[in-house]
């Protein structure tokens, strides 16, 4: 195998690969708040460690910006931003969100970025766009606590809101995938049961999903990513992607036990503390750990979510060394 995409299409496919494929990626706060910067910075990540995907990994407030929300860099260890103003602050204001085009401000500088990156980056190295689903989204219009207040006592805006914001990410899903991406990265954040039961999650969360990734269908390379801890694993059956991505390290389940449980792609197997504490003979063992788990059938190694910024070079390199 001579190529990224050669290696995750086999990998995908359940075929024994050269090597075990892997892929990392981070924000890069700063940089993130103008199209080319953070199309700059994600290049020259991708020069330096050459990783079988590039993830593009805007701030998640691109998605919510052009509502109206604030938000600041703060130093965030994972290179996240802190939200400084919502807009939704009343029930009704849900049914009072309107449906943004991908033409707005701030959806249009990131698909900017991404024709810049898919320009300057090899069309034989797979490229995914974050996704956050309508959930999330809501979430960063109110903030966590009012938006699980809300879900519980004002069901019937919030669902109005919900089917807004996912509209809105069709359409921007849709104009993605004419800018030359693989797939897209999903990122559920509240399929976990510190934070909603199930039942919540099949109600408020899965509807709103589909509606987003109908516009998948054509892409190659999704991934799925379940994010916290206590995760609905079993939701993955209501979906249709080729990778998922979770905290395999610190939430059920294993990547052993997954690979009885999800018949695509696993990516994980590295824990972001090891990237950022611990030394290069630790990330090669729990790499190796990983490895043998899977035995690297439908396996891409990776972290549970971003690599933190403040992750050392050499460790990264010592993830990079221990799939050759």
């Amino acid at each position: 195998m001579t190529t990224h995409r050669e290696r995750i299409q086999a990998c995908l496919r359940g075929e024994t690969t050269d090597r075990t494929p892997i892929a990392l990626w981070r924000h890069f706060p700063v940089d993130d708040q103008d199209p080319e910067t953070l199309a700059a910075s994600t290049l020259h990540f991708q020069n330096t460690y050459d990783f079988d995907i590039v993830k593009v990994t805007p701030a998640s407030s691109f998605a919510v910006k052009d509502w109206g929300v604030e938000d600041k860099w703060m130093g965030d260890a994972e290179g996240s931003r802190r939200y400084t103003k919502r807009i939704i602050q009343e029930p009704g204001d849900w049914e009072k969100l309107r449906a943004v085009e991908p033409t707005s401000a701030h959806l249009a500088e990131q698909l900017a970025c991404l024709r810049l990156i898919r320009q300057n980056l090899s069309p034989e190295t797979p490229l995914i766009q974050s996704i956050f689903s309508p959930l999330a989204q809501a979430k960063n219009l109110i903030g966590n606590e009012k938006l699980i207040e809300h879900m519980r006592e004002y069901p019937e805006a919030l669902l109005k809101g919900l089917d807004t914001i996912a509209n809105t990410t069709a359409k921007f899903v849709e104009a993605v995938c004419e800018t030359g991406v693989d797939g897209i990265f999903y990122a559920v954040q509240h399929a976990q049961s510190e934070l909603l039961s199930l039942e919540e999650y099949k109600t408020f969360g899965i509807p709103f999903d589909h509606k987003v990734l109908e516009t998948t269908d054509d892409l190659w390379c999704n991934m799925l990513h379940l994010h916290g801890r206590d995760i609905y694993f079993s939701l993955l059956r209501m979906y249709n992607f080729q990778i998922v991505n979770w905290h395999d390290r610190e939430t059920y389940p294993s990547l052993a036990e997954a690979q009885s449980l999800f018949r695509g792609t696993l990516c994980g197997g590295l824990r972001q503390d090891t990237l950022v504490f611990e030394d290069q003979a630790k990330v090669k063992g729990e790499a190796e750990d990983a490895i043998k788990q899977t035995k690297s059938h439908r396996f891409i190694l990776g972290t549970g979510c971003v690599v933190p910024v403040t992750a050392s070079h050499g460790n990264l390199m010592a993830a990079r060394r221990s799939v050759e």
